[in-house]
């Protein structure tokens, strides 16, 4: 059998004395949509960063298509992997985060190239049609010039969405990505990630949007403190959680 895309085994997670992550144990299979729901100052934010080593984990393991990130292992004890080697893997996984972190300076278009050209070498104009096809695919087709500060918050998420996109990676990453929108402009993005869930890409996608979630989730885990205190399919956890907690925090968000 493939092994899963994202597996985690008893991650923890702490800053000095502030545990943030306590054993989370996950995975989520190739094709699949995994939903992280959760209070403020759950740990679902980290361990996110966690999974392409933008944090790095104090004990447990965790594997991105079968792969350690950022460490190999030897003799059973982690040794962390130069930062070239980290970063040559990173690129592997694209993350989207709330801001949209879009140079200014720099028009749609050349947003959208500059990483596979610098990060990973490659021709410049292979990869100004590739962004050409993602632009027009997150619906902006029509603002390869424009810059930034031309831009609705909605249309710089969808310009962020095809700049990861542009790496070609095999797994997406999403830190609440509709929190900075106004309410008006949230479903444009949600629109292209849930095209993106259509056409087979692994994402985890850390979200308020419970309807998102109901519908485009294969796995909804609710967290809490730094645990998993539930996960399931996300119909079921929604409909009917098992666990006080999740009735609570849902009850303040449906």
């Amino acid at each position: 059998m493939a092994a899963p895309m994202v597996l985690a085994e008893a991650v923890h997670k702490r800053y000095g004395h502030l545990e943030v992550l306590k054993g989370i144990s996950l995975e989520v299979d190739a094709r699949q949509v995994m939903c992280l729901l959760g209070p403020s100052g759950s740990g679902k934010s980290t361990f996110l960063r966690c999974i392409n080593h933008l944090e790095q984990i104090n004990s447990g393991r965790l594997w991105v298509d079968g792969t350690l990130v950022g460490y190999a292992e030897r003799g059973g004890r982690l040794h962390e992997l130069p930062e070239r080697e980290v970063c040559r893997r990173r690129t592997e996984i694209g993350m989207v985060f709330q801001r949209f972190n879009l140079f200014p300076h720099l028009t749609v278009l050349e947003n959208v190239v500059m990483a596979p050209v610098v990060v990973k070498g490659e021709a410049r104009g292979v990869v100004t049609e590739r962004a050409r096809r993602l632009l027009d695919r997150v619906g902006l087709s029509a603002k390869v010039a424009a810059y930034p500060n031309q831009l609705s918050g909605g249309q710089q998420q969808r310009v962020a969405i095809a700049r990861a996109l542009a790496m070609e990676p095999k797994l997406m990453l999403f830190d609440e990505p509709t929190s900075a929108l106004d309410p008006e402009l949230v479903g444009e993005v949600l629109d292209v990630m849930r095209a993106l869930a259509e056409d087979g890409m692994t994402m985890v996608v850390v979200t308020h949007e419970i309807g998102f979630a109901r519908e485009v989730g294969d796995t909804l885990v609710f967290m809490d403190a730094g645990v998993v205190v539930e996960a399931g399919p996300p119909r079921d956890v929604i409909a009917n959680p098992q666990h006080e907690r999740t009735r609570t925090f849902l009850s303040k968000v449906l």
